[in-house]
């Protein structure tokens, strides 16, 4: 990298994360200037355009993409129409060791004194737990289930080419088109359809206006500035803002700022579940790679520094401040934008290209938390870009993670996507399926497998606060077989499901109503052709996902009870559940037999793997297919970001060995330190798993990094990789790293402070991480050989 990118790279990673109340405020103020005297999808529209006039424009020294969500970088906004923090949650996030967000007094003045008398409940997190059912919030309470929209809005969407071709007036004449379709004597939706595309033309209107704000901006700054290439340079970008993002970009150095614009507009409108993002970067910005090269207006060189500074950006955006359960299911600065690179392109070819080997050469110089990053791997990728990824990955720090793009495409055709729109598609956030820019995919929520499994051994108690939240399926030293306990479980998962999605038909219902997005819904295929917002059902593809956490530890605590009480009887469930309601107090010797004598997952067993085969067919059947509010379809993901931890803190002791409150097993991988026969049984078990019913599944490994230090070593990586993917897995990431190396790290935080490693589906500082998170890496099996 050069000097710049290596200065404004310094600066990013020394720019302390803050909280900034300015969009709190413009939006206030938006809402008591025009609440109740416009609909509520322009009321949003308004107050879109309010920040976009009014918010701070940054434009950094050095920079070349210019924009900031907030004032400063790494200086985060808040959503009080979602979430109202209170003085407390203030206080919280300000004194907290571990991912903080300095708040100065001021701050906590203004919200004192006009955010939280405005909003108090008012807010989306106030409606929604005032609306919800006991029963809900005692699964809630309890740790069944966790609800994503608490805190964040509906998000998990991804943009594609058009931000990357079209500009917003172009976009604001197909909406004007859509107006002048609207039959206001036929159809009795066409009010509601004019309000929401009035909306969206608004802000077209505001994303414009705040391009020109920072050429205006990088016109002041250039009359100021006295160093002649620096002028230059702020003359360049006055040139690029004034045309993008309201005309279609013109050069590869506009692309770039007209996406960033978008980004940054998406996730200021509203505080989206994460995950927003260019998607397939790489295809997208080949033509004007291409285009520039061939003219001769770009080298790779510019080329390269101009994505560099793209990624810094991303590094500037910590995810917004979180707190309760919200923090403990995702606790980390990243925002999870997932930038894929190479897979297909829309007529079946490999999508592979220079774009593509040139970011992987940026994602390896870079070495930033965000964004997070991957390689779409196909059968028709070329081993040279396999090749390329792995010798990233074997520096160990969990970038790129690797995506079946062959399995990807398939789990979106099973879903009754097209072809096309599934090859343009890919993966977002930790390792979620999507169309791209045609579908909103909707994370609502982890579920404890784990919990469930609990409760059903207690006859729909919790025994963690004896409260009765599960129905009454038997006490289970009355069944005669294991079948008994399996069928007991299946109905409480039922139960469970059930009740997470009534509520989450409330939650949807909450923001078709209060919290339109005309924004994203410019951008979303077809919810200007529907006249329709995005979070009212506008997007071509709507899919709302329940996210399957534990299914390791699930699967070998039924295979101890099959083993050991039904088969072999080496004790009775009632030594059992006496065993697990006393944490294995006294009783080491039935720990250590559940331990080293049950039949174990990611072992290639196939007595352990078809259990968890049946266990997630009674998981997928209780979800798949079921209807949402808006028009949208049930699936399953199975993934836990840090939910794992925290469900693990509310589940008492399992029989697979587990003491009370410890750490569930991550993703899909096995329970951590178990699969002790190598990373090949590992994929073996995991590929069992019917991955094409699901939208995402998420495998971990780790190897030290002895292990693949020389030519050979990166060779067995990546026929591990292509095997795992001939067997039809989802989704694979690696920890190259020593457990030694960890422990030594969580004694000697000074020293090893810029030492990331991988998590679940993103990558973090390990310092970052709380112990109990740190510990279960620690955990995770150390693969040293193939």
């Amino acid at each position: 990298m050069n000097e710049r990118v290596r200065i404004l790279r310094q600066r990013s990673l020394d720019a302390v994360p803050t909280i900034s109340v300015e969009r709190a405020q413009i939006v206030t103020n938006a809402y008591k200037k025009y609440q109740g005297k416009v609909s509520i999808p322009v009321l949003r529209a308004l107050t879109f355009k309010e920040l976009m006039e009014n918010k701070t424009v940054y434009i950094g020294e050095g920079e070349l993409i210019v924009g900031e969500r907030g004032p400063l970088p790494k200086a985060t906004p808040t959503y009080p129409e979602l979430c109202c923090h209170s003085i407390e949650d203030f206080e919280t996030i300000d004194k907290r060791e571990k991912v903080f967000f300095r708040v100065d007094e001021e701050s906590k003045r203004i919200q004192a004194e006009e955010i939280i008398p405005f909003w108090k409940g008012k807010s989306i997190r106030d409606l929604l737990f005032d609306q919800m059912s006991e029963e809900w919030k005692d699964c809630y309470n309890a740790g069944i289930f966790t609800e994503f929209m608490e805190q964040r809005a509906p998000g998990h969407t991804v943009g594609d080419n058009k931000v990357f071709n079209k500009g917003f007036l172009e976009f604001k004449k197909e909406i004007q088109k859509e107006i002048e379709k609207l039959d206001f004597i036929n159809d009795l939706a066409a009010y509601d359809k004019h309000e929401q595309l009035k909306a969206m033309s608004i802000c077209c209107d505001a994303i414009i206006i705040f391009g020109e704000r920072h050429a205006l901006e990088a016109k002041r700054l250039a009359e100021l500035e006295e160093n002649p290439k620096r002028k230059e340079e702020l003359l360049k970008i006055y040139d690029v803002c004034s045309h993008v993002p309201a005309n279609n970009p013109r050069s590869f150095h506009e692309a770039l700022q007209a996406y960033w614009f978008v980004h940054l507009s998406v996730i200021t409108e509203l505080n989206a579940w994460d995950s927003f993002n260019p998607g397939r970067l790489d295809q997208h910005l080949y033509p004007h790679y291409k285009k520039g090269i061939e003219e001769g207006t770009l080298t790779e060189e510019k080329a390269k520094e101009l994505l560099q500074l793209f990624w810094i950006k991303f590094n500037n955006q910590p995810a917004p401040p979180k707190v309760g359960v919200t923090l403990k299911e995702s606790g980390t600065y990243t925002d999870f934008a997932n930038i894929n690179c190479g897979g297909l392109k829309i007529d079946g070819t490999d999508g592979v290209n220079d774009v593509s080997y040139m970011m992987l050469e940026v994602i390896d110089e870079m070495r930033l938390l965000q964004p997070s990053s991957n390689i779409q791997l196909s059968r028709k990728s070329p081993d040279k870009f396999l090749k390329k990824a792995s010798e990233i990955i074997k520096k160990g720090w969990g970038q790129p993670s690797i995506f079946n793009a062959d399995i990807v495409i398939e789990e979106m055709l099973r879903q009754g996507k097209s072809i096309e729109d599934a090859r343009c598609g890919g993966t977002s956030g930790c390792v979620e399926t999507g169309a791209f820019g045609k579908e909103a995919f909707i994370l609502t929520g982890y579920f404890n497998l784990v919990k469930v499994l609990e409760v059903t051994l207690n006859n729909g108690v919790d025994p963690q606060t004896g409260k009765q939240i599960g129905i009454k399926t038997g006490d289970p030293r009355e069944f005669n077989d294991f079948q008994g306990i399996m069928s007991a479980f299946e109905k409480q998962i039922n139960y469970f499901i059930n009740i997470k999605i009534r509520g989450n038909n409330i939650i949807e219902k909450l923001y078709m109503k209060y919290m339109p997005s005309p924004f994203l819904s410019i951008i979303i295929d077809d919810c200007i052709k529907n006249a329709k917002d995005y979070n009212s059902g506008g997007a071509r593809y709507n899919s709302m996902y329940i996210q399957g956490v534990g299914i390791g530890t699930l699967t070998d605590s039924l295979s101890s009870i099959k083993y050991h009480v039904f088969e072999n009887k080496t004790l009775t469930m009632n030594e059992m559940l006496e065993a697990l309601k006393d944490n294995f107090e006294s009783k080491e010797r039935i720990r250590q037999l559940f331990l080293n004598k049950t039949p174990r997952y990611g072992s290639d067993d196939d007595y352990a793997d078809e259990i968890m085969r049946e266990a997630f067919n009674y998981f997928y059947n209780a979800v798949n297919g079921r209807p949402s509010v808006k028009g949208g379809t049930y699936r399953i993901n199975m993934l836990p970001t840090t939910c794992h931890v925290y469900f693990g803190s509310v589940t008492g002791a399992t029989p697979d060995g587990r003491k009370a409150h410890m750490p569930q097993s991550e993703g899909i991988s096995p329970v951590q330190g178990t699969d002790r026969l190598g990373p090949t049984a590992v994929i073996k078990s995991a590929s069992k798993m019917d991955h094409l019913r699901t939208g995402g599944t998420l495998l971990n490994q780790k190897f030290t990094p002895s292990l693949l230090n020389d030519d050979e070593g990166i060779e067995n990586l990546m026929h591990l990789v292509r095997t795992y993917f001939k067997l039809d897995g989802h989704h694979i990431q690696f920890n190259v790293i020593s457990a030694d190396t960890l422990r030594k790290a969580q004694q000697n935080t000074e020293e090893y402070k810029d030492l990331i490693v991988r998590v679940a589906g993103y990558s973090d500082y390990f310092n970052d991480l709380t112990e109990e998170l740190q510990n279960e890496i620690i955990a995770r099996t150390e693969h040293r050989a193939f």
